[in-house]
């Protein structure tokens, strides 16, 4: 079991990704966007839950926390990659309405960056500072 030790960029990998998932959201919203069931489900558990309950087990478990967060935030990585760039849906960033398609698509990239970040953050507090240093 890890030390019971703040990790910061855990922190602000996982708050970042939630600021920027709220605006995705609205983006989606703007753009008429809508999920189905099961990527509701996905987002809702995986996507948003997933790194909050990683970041909050890491205060008392910091291995465990971070292996929680690096999973939830790859996880999140393949879907967002998937959905928004590869395959050509409503949720593709070409598909969503030229009004908010700016918003959409930067949300989008942002998601990208801040779930990469996740991914690092997790596995350095996962495998420790010391071997990704």
């Amino acid at each position: 079991m890890g030390t019971k030790r703040f990790d910061g960029w855990l922190a602000s990998a996982v708050l970042g990704h939630l600021f920027i998932s709220v605006l995705h959201g609205r983006a989606h919203d703007g753009g008429h966007v809508a999920l189905t069931p099961a990527q509701s489900l996905f987002v809702y558990s995986i996507i948003l839950t997933g790194p909050i309950a990683g970041l909050a087990v890491s205060f008392v478990a910091r291995r465990i926390g971070g292996a929680v967060v690096a999973a939830t935030m790859g996880a999140s990585l393949l879907f967002g990659l998937i959905n928004h760039f590869i395959i050509v849906s409503p949720d593709h960033v070409s598909q969503v309405v030229p009004a908010v398609r700016t918003a959409f698509a930067a949300t989008a990239a942002l998601l990208v960056v801040s779930e990469a970040a996740g991914v690092v953050a997790g596995l350095r507090s996962a495998v420790g500072r010391e071997v990704l240093s």
